[in-house]
């Protein structure tokens, strides 16, 4: 830039710093449809001081001069040199996770706060000095106080007017309270009084932008202050209509929580006092001592007023403390598991966090007067309404978890376990949603915050893939799920359908069904890991060729486990046995009570579980194949007639297929086989008597007892132990004990 040798050394640098404020000037304007307010505090300053530097440079005869020198000498330059060369490639978006967000984010905390004090010394330094003036500042006051006495005489007069329509709502939501009416009609007049605070407070705006175009003496200036008063009087009853929302001080009705009129007074009056003493010092009052004045006075004020205000508010805070944690576990005491542990939490911390609030406000404001105050209360309001969306699906979701769904009972008849399926997936389900709803909470209120950003994040590689991926796994985990659950329904309807005849299915397809299901339960559950697995970046195919490694190896280290898998699947192909069928196996008798792929489970008479892998099985015997045979054979005395003790015994089984509770179980007709051996002392005679499978032994005990009763009518006797005592040559035994010989009963 061309300058004079002979102007001061204090000029020049003051005209370098006119010439680099409005090239700032420049970018900003070029660059502010890209830029975020929040994230540049300084950037509202920085671009108030381009301004006021721009019109000292336009009123300056010599800085004008050298501006425009300096404008020609950059025209005359080689646009090339400053133009970014079209072969450039433009830099790919950085995969970005959500764990490197964070860790960029703390590390660059400290190079942007130093970077924000040396802007903010900068803007200081090189801000305009004013020159006070006593006839002008009283004369923009008079106007500045009669803005403000207007606008709010105007805004309490039309709330005033509208009283009555506060208090019909108040008795519309109070009728929904005491449930004599809609559910919807509370909520309905809470928000429908706020509808009506946001539009008095639309009115009062407008009215009062209407006063200051005939109210400010001709003055910029004076429009200008009016104007930032004004902005400030939207945002602050804007912030102060939201607190009546909650507290609704004058109308206990309108009160969507349960709070004493004393602790909703109590806490609507500080944090109104707060908020706008905060609203009106940063947006209205320090500024207008940067314009009047200088800057180093505005930051000094801004440093002691909001001091002030954060050390007030931290002693509100703490003297509350226990008081609001009282509250919370009360609160906590009347409400669902879920929002008790989160409200039992945040009463232990709530104080910490609301310092930390003034503290962090503190702090920005003595970077940015008035872009501070918007950036928190903006990141408060959206912190605010995420929570309470978050906490309404929340609540939903809670009440849906502890519900259950009651079938028809003709359906849980067809389908016996499909509503204790869809009562254990369903709340299951709800739960992984309500654990999304909380992450989706917590990432928007670190996004509310800039603490990491959000759409950006959306925007690259990792989070397309991350956000696809946990979409495709959990339409694979519903369609698993809902696939199972049919096809076990099916399965299970099946077993238990009774077929046409009336007749249940057989005990070989309710095994086999039996089977089926448990390995379509072990290939569904494996189909779906490794979907799912493939789903979050990870590549099956070596799993998989590990996996055939691994079996290859496993069926020859573990020959048993394959024989037994083999030889069960024979055993099932002959039909040798199935669920529920009395068998002997490796000497063991009993009831087969479970069937798997490698073993079968037997509960024998003394109610003793047996399991028995199918390798080990070399003899099967069943009972319950086609029919079952009772051989009764019976001892008579040899000395009864064989005719008559036959004739006796063809009685008895007679009167046994007379009778109505054995007649059902016999097949066919008995077989008697007549005398089938001789002994000493007895005959035996036999009949075969053919019964349903397991039956036989039924009918073994009713037979042997009319056998006995008839035998007993007829005088046959049946064999007794008979004792012959022998006497020697010598006479021995005559007299004592004799020898015995033969059995003794």
């Amino acid at each position: 830039m061309p300058h004079n040798d002979r102007t001061p050394l204090a000029h020049r640098i003051q005209t370098q710093t006119y010439l680099y404020s409005i090239l700032l000037f420049i970018t900003l304007a070029l660059f502010s449809a890209f830029s975020h307010a929040a994230e540049q505090p300084a950037g509202a300053d920085q671009q108030k001081a381009s301004y006021t530097a721009l019109a000292d440079i336009l009123q300056d005869d010599k800085a004008r001069a050298q501006l425009i020198a300096h404008l020609r000498e950059a025209a005359k330059a080689d646009p090339a040199a400053t133009s970014p060369s079209a072969k450039t490639p433009e830099p790919k978006p950085a995969q970005i996770s959500l764990i490197d967000e964070l860790v960029d984010t703390s590390q660059g905390a400290i190079a942007q706060f130093k970077e924000r004090v040396h802007k903010m010394k900068a803007l200081i330094d090189s801000g305009p000095q004013h020159h006070f003036s006593a006839d002008k500042f009283f004369s923009a006051l008079g106007y500045f106080l009669l803005t403000v006495v207007v606008t709010f005489a105007f805004f309490h007069l039309i709330r005033k007017l509208v009283g009555p329509l506060y208090v019909r709502f108040g008795r519309w939501g109070n009728s929904a309270r005491l449930k004599q009416a809609h559910w919807y009609q509370l909520p309905a007049s809470i928000l429908g009084a706020f509808a009506i605070d946001l539009a008095i407070l639309l009115l009062t705006v407008a009215a009062g932008n209407l006063f200051t175009q005939y109210m400010n003496g001709g003055s910029a200036m004076i429009a200008r202050q009016e104007a930032l008063f004004l902005s400030a009087f939207a945002v602050i009853e804007f912030f102060k209509a939201f607190l009546r929302l909650i507290f609704s001080p004058g109308f206990s009705h309108l009160r969507p929580f349960p709070l004493t009129d004393v602790t909703a007074r109590y806490w609507n009056t500080r944090l109104a006092w707060v908020s706008g003493l905060i609203g009106y010092a940063l947006m209205v009052g320090v500024p207008v001592v940067a314009t009047q004045i200088n800057y180093t006075t505005a930051a000094v004020v801004n440093f002691v007023v909001m001091l002030a205000l954060t050390v007030y508010a931290s002693w509100l805070i703490l003297h509350n403390r226990r008081t609001i944690n009282r509250e919370f576990n009360l609160l906590a005491e009347r409400s669902m598991a879920f929002f008790s542990v989160i409200l039992r939490a945040l009463g232990r911390v709530w104080h910490l966090l609301a310092v930390s609030y003034f503290v962090v406000l503190f702090f920005l404001s003595q970077f940015d007067f008035a872009g501070s105050l918007q950036f928190m209360m903006t990141a408060t309001l959206k912190s605010l309404m995420v929570i309470a969306l978050g906490a309404l699906l929340s609540g939903l979701l809670s009440r849906w978890i502890n519900r259950r769904i009651t079938l028809p009972d003709d359906i849980n008849r067809r389908y016996p376990l499909l509503q204790k399926r869809i009562n254990s997936y369903i709340p299951a389900g709800l739960k992984i949603i309500r654990v999304l709803v909380v992450l989706s909470v917590t990432l928007s209120l670190l996004d509310a915050w800039h603490i990491f950003n959000l759409n950006h994040w959306f925007m690259t590689d990792t989070g397309e893939k991350m956000i696809s991926g946990l979409g495709h796994i959990l339409f694979i985990l519903c369609f698993a799920i809902v696939g199972w659950t049919l096809l076990a329904s099916m399965i299970e309807h099946r077993l238990g359908q009774e077929l046409s005849n009336g007749t249940r299915p057989s005990a070989r397809e309710r095994t086999l069904l039996t089977l089926f299901r448990n390995v379509l339960a072990i290939v569904i559950c494996t189909i779906t890991v490794m979907i799912m697995l493939s789903q979050i970046g990870l590549n099956i195919a070596p799993l998989l060729a590990g996996a055939g490694a691994l079996g290859l190896a496993v069926s020859f280290g573990a020959q048993t486990l394959v024989k037994d898998v083999i030889t069960g699947i024979f055993i099932q192909f002959e039909n040798g046995m199935n669920t529920g069928e009395y068998v002997t196996v490796m000497g063991i008798t009993g009831t087969v009570e479970s069937m798997t792929i490698r073993s079968i489970g037997l509960r024998d008479i003394y109610g003793v579980f047996h399991i028995v892998p199918y390798s080990s099985i070399t003899t099967l015997s069943n009972y319950e194949r086609e029919f079952g045979v009772y051989r009764a054979a019976y001892n008579v005395s040899r000395d009864e007639d064989v005719d008559q003790a036959d004739a006796v015994l063809r009685q008895a089984v007679e009167e046994l297929q007379r009778d109505e509770s054995i007649k059902p179980l016999l097949i066919g007709e008995p077989i008697f086989q007549g005398v089938v051996g001789l002994g000493d002392q007895f005959f035996t005679i036999r009949v075969l008597v053919r019964t349903k499978a397991l039956e036989q032994w039924t009918v073994q005990y009713a037979l042997d007892r009319l056998v006995k009763i008839h035998f007993e009518k007829a005088g046959i006797v049946m064999p007794r132990q008979a004792v012959q005592i022998y006497r020697d040559e010598t006479g021995a035994g005559g007299e004592g004990t004799l020898p015995v010989a033969g059995p003794v009963r």
